[in-house]
């Protein structure tokens, strides 16, 4: 897993993104549950740092880390642009640092599953907790075990676009509900088509298996949704979303 080449694609990729939940999302859960009066939050896995700019611009005040250098440089590009100032570190989130007292945390858009090893999981949730006052709240989604399993196992996705197509295929890998990513590019430079190739791994766990490592690390579970929807996840759910207080 690279993001070189990726990075100069993901929003393009990422057009059509909900952007818009994920930020309705926090702010519902901030004004349902924090105790704590400030906004003071990190975006963990931040990317380019699309939801991180949205939230300085309605008056957040926002940190983003993300592990690609190539994803930060577009962000910290995308800040100045939008005329907001977000710091963005380079930190892998197992080994959050430098970071205390915040309001909140998040971790959207797949980013706890790219972390294969259940330890790395543990020792995320534990990070964030220390970076949390008491009442933070950390809010993120996951693939459901469904997905993972049926949804993915062998699938074939594809697009086609004057500039850029791509070729992604799924395959199952040896740990449990987890998948590789294939991902091929066709990028267009003048006549002809340039390609990149990358390898994504990603593993997700049982919702109770979240709540466990959760609870272990300081926190109290608030709520478990699914799907960009205020309703519990049904067995054929796809994304989980979970609100969780530090105590």
């Amino acid at each position: 897993m690279t993001y070189a080449r990726f990075a100069d694609w993901y929003d393009a990729l990422m057009a059509e993104a909900p952007y818009d939940a994920w930020q309705s999302f926090v702010e519902r859960a901030f004004a349902q549950y924090t105790k704590r009066p400030g906004r003071r939050v990190i975006d963990i896995g931040c990317g380019t740092g699309e939801l991180a700019i949205r939230l300085a611009k309605a008056g957040w005040q926002v940190s983003g880390v993300d592990l690609s250098e190539h994803m930060l440089a577009v962000a910290q590009a995308k800040a100045e642009a939008a005329g907001v100032e977000v710091p963005f570190f380079e930190q892998n989130m197992a080994e959050l640092d430098g970071f205390s007292d915040l309001d909140g945390a998040f971790l959207f858009c797949d980013a706890l599953n790219y972390l294969t090893d259940e330890e790395d999981v543990k020792r995320t949730f534990a990070a964030v907790s220390r970076a949390l006052g008491g009442g933070g709240l950390l809010l993120f989604d996951v693939h459901s075990v469904y997905k993972m399993d049926v949804l993915f196992r062998d699938a074939v996705f594809a697009d086609q676009d004057d500039d850029l197509s791509y070729i992604w295929t799924c395959h199952p890998l040896d740990w449990p509900h987890s998948v590789g990513h294939e991902l091929t590019f066709f990028v267009r430079r003048g006549d002809l088509y340039e390609r990149y190739d990358e390898w994504h791994e990603q593993r997700t766990f049982e919702r109770a298996v979240y709540e466990r490592w959760l609870d272990s690390a300081g926190f109290e579970v608030l709520e478990v949704t699914a799907d960009f929807t205020n309703a519990p996840p049904t067995e054929t759910a796809e994304r989980l979303f979970f609100v969780a207080r530090k105590r």
